[in-house]
């Protein structure tokens, strides 16, 4: 680092303290004088596309967390590509180049595998609800800090929210039934999900969202994956492919990343601390309840109004990608640290899921007795 950038460093370290000082004594001396400080405004850059609906999530975060703070503190919330790319933001949170992203963990994936642990790992049962807790509950938010802190020598601070509905194995040119026609293949995936594809005979590409329709007009890929039906209708996955596959085993437990440069975060007053983790949380259950409502209106758009066939992914591919996760994680475990982590995440589900499993009435049998006929298993 340069003596000029840590001498910016200091100087908006320095502002960012004094600023919480200010803003923490007017409220509790004086209401009144609270809206005549100047509030601190944290520079926020997503890995999402202006009008992609993850935007808006994070914009859902950032309005409550104003809110919360009485307009002591703000977010400059920028899309991908504003200040970095994508894949960048975690490096530029760590470089002081922004104070904080709303990422997923899998975009750094190339600076350490384990990253994909952490949202796109091993599936042995467990919904991306169940892996949320995890983090909080079971252990894995210590994993995180170890991996990101201690291993990596990351100057972040990093929390989990919104367990993602499992992604679809994604968008193909014609209809694919069984794992033996995927061989072969030019998929778009990324973070351990790759491997996978890897070991059922594809070749993968990892791009961002946004290249992915370019790659398959150009013939770079020719079937791809990116998350759901808001999203992938938004940069126009139906105008490149018209089968669509819901269900997979390839990234069924994500989550967003909301990381903050660690240096600001310890600048900052416990309370807005508090207010930016705690967040976090209210933020999770406003996008949950967003998601039901867009992603199944608009799968049903994609069907109405652009004739895209959309078809659950058949239990013969669905077994073969869990064996091909069999094959992966012992080469995962090699790493004392990946065989900690995975190994912890595999009590977890062994016990939560069981919970889980044999609770849950089936849902499937309540829908078809209403809905006849709808449901495609």
């Amino acid at each position: 680092m340069s003596d000029q950038k840590k001498g910016t460093d200091t100087s908006r370290r320095k502002f960012l303290k004094a600023a919480a000082a200010g803003a923490a004594v007017g409220a509790v001396g004086a209401p009144a004088i609270v809206s005549a400080n100047k509030p601190i405004t944290l520079k926020m850059q997503t890995s999402w596309g202006a009008s992609n609906i993850w935007q808006g999530f994070a914009k859902d975060y950032c309005d409550r967390v104003e809110r919360m703070s009485g307009g002591r503190l703000k977010i400059d919330l920028l899309p991908s590509g504003a200040v970095v790319k994508a894949f960048q933001v975690m490096d530029a949170v760590n470089d002081g180049v922004i104070d904080c992203a709303h990422s997923v963990p899998v975009y750094w994936y190339g600076k350490n595998k384990a990253a994909s642990l952490f949202g796109t790992g091993p599936v042995f049962g467990g919904s991306a609800t169940t892996m949320l807790s995890w983090f909080y509950a079971g252990g894995g938010q210590e994993l995180y800090r170890e991996l990101t802190q201690d291993i990596m020598g990351l100057n972040v601070v990093g929390f989990m929210g919104f367990p993602m509905f499992a992604q679809p194995f994604g968008w193909f040119k014609k209809p694919v039934t069984k794992a033996s026609e995927l061989k072969g293949f030019k998929y778009r995936t990324v973070g351990l999900a790759a491997d996978v594809m890897n070991k059922m005979g594809m070749s993968v590409a990892q791009l961002p969202g946004g290249e992915i329709v370019p790659a398959m007009e150009r013939g770079v890929i020719d079937a791809f994956e990116f998350n759901n039906p808001s999203s992938d209708m938004d940069f126009g996955a139906q105008d490149v492919a018209k089968n669509y596959y819901l269900s997979s085993y390839h990234q069924a437990s994500e989550s967003f990343e909301f990381i903050f440069n660690k240096d600001v975060w310890n600048d900052l007053p416990d309370d807005l601390k508090g207010i930016l983790q705690y967040g976090v949380e209210a933020a999770s259950t406003a996008n949950t309840a967003r998601a039901m409502n867009e992603y199944s209106a608009d799968l049903v758009a994609l069907q109405k109004d652009h004739g895209v066939k959309v078809e659950r992914t058949s239990k013969d591919i669905l077994d073969a990608q869990l064996k091909a996760w069999d094959e992966i994680i012992p080469t995962l475990e090699a790493d004392p640290f990946m065989k900690k982590t995975i190994q912890s995440q595999r009590e977890w589900v062994e016990r939560v899921s069981y919970y889980e499993l044999m609770n849950a009435p089936d849902y499937a049998l309540a829908y078809n007795h209403y809905f006849p006929g709808k449901l495609k298993l």
